[in-house]
């Protein structure tokens, strides 16, 4: 899915002194504003339209190759038993 660029004004000594103490919590500015923006579309957008966005963003599974066809080999014929004894008798 295609991302958009959000752009925001935010007081640049308040933004150090955030940026200063969630570093401390091996946090960001970055990643707290990507989970404030999920949680806002998890709660603004209905469900049905988030599960559908979600399907059509899912890549698309290629399908399997077809194996080549192969012909069909013919069964040898078997000639019966009584026939295999009576050939070996008469030799």
């Amino acid at each position: 899915m295609e991302k958009s660029e959000i752009t925001i004004s935010f007081d640049c000594e308040r933004l150090e002194a955030l940026e200063f103490y969630l570093g401390k919590e091996h946090s960001s500015v970055q990643k707290r504003m990507e989970e404030a923006l999920r949680q806002l579309y998890e709660q603004a957008v209905p469900e049905p339209v988030r599960e559908f966005l979600d399907r059509k963003a899912a890549p698309v599974r290629p399908k399997r190759p077809t194996r080549p066809s192969q012909p069909k080999q013919e069964p040898r014929p078997v000639a019966p038993l009584a026939q295999k004894e009576d050939a070996r008798n008469e030799q």
